[in-house]
């Protein structure tokens, strides 16, 4: 395949975002002597990111970073969660959460070895401070953060994907979306990206459902990113 670039998702793709808020959000609770199922908490929390998204697409809000957005979930399980008591700054460090997730294990090597043989990028809804913030800490090598907030347009609005390929002084056709939810991928392939699948069994937990079946328009499907570096010839 002629591809020169391979602009990823990030949140469940390559960050384990789930597992990271369960860990912080347990620990805050030990600390303030909170018992919560923490786990339905970090459900909860990620269930509003779509939602939210879409009062932006929708007009109902102006453009507003991830950040906010999260923030503006978060809001609404305080009371729900028993930490309506915590101060402003230990809400706001709550929330940068975001900002710390670890990623999966494979992710860090497999990003290196795609790296020596094509440019990795970020094409996330994260804005750009958190994917760099993000990057420091999982170690992530990227070599150019692309996102959401760059666009003025949430994926899988298609002014995303055009706006990475213009970034980048690419053709459409020449960049390959790399992503472990297929709604991301096909909305990349309307636009002309190639696409590769990466499953991640684990996303939202051992007792998930994920849909993670081959499709016959994919161009590549990978169990990792260190199977995706395999298949692309790294």
């Amino acid at each position: 395949m002629d591809v020169a670039v391979l602009t990823f998702d990030v949140f469940g793709t390559v960050v384990d975002w789930r597992s990271t808020i369960i860990r912080e959000a347990t620990r805050l609770g030990e600390a303030k002597e909170i018992e919560r199922d923490w786990t339905a908490f970090a459900d909860a929390w990620r269930a509003g990111y779509g939602p939210s998204m879409n009062r932006v697409r929708s007009g109902d809000l102006p453009w507003t970073k991830i950040d906010d957005l999260h923030r503006m979930i978060l809001d609404g399980l305080l009371e729900e969660y028993g930490l309506g008591g915590l101060s402003e700054a230990e809400l706001d460090d709550l929330n940068r959460v975001w900002h710390r997730l670890d990623p999966w294990p494979d992710s860090v090597g497999g990003l290196a070895r795609l790296k020596s043989s094509y440019s990795v990028v970020t094409l996330s809804n994260g804005n750009v401070s958190l994917l760099s913030d993000m990057a420091r800490h999982a170690g992530l090598p990227w070599d150019i953060i692309l996102s959401a907030e760059t666009a003025k347009h949430y994926k899988r609005d298609r002014e995303v994907y055009e706006h990475a390929a213009e970034m980048l002084s690419e053709p459409p056709e020449r960049m390959m979306m790399v992503a472990a939810h297929k709604g991301d991928l096909e909305a990349a392939r309307e636009v002309g990206f190639k696409t590769a699948f990466v499953r991640r069994l684990l996303e939202h937990g051992p007792d998930g459902t994920p849909d993670v079946e081959r499709e016959e328009w994919m161009d590549v499907y990978a169990l990792d990113f260190h199977d995706l570096a395999d298949q692309m010839g790294c």
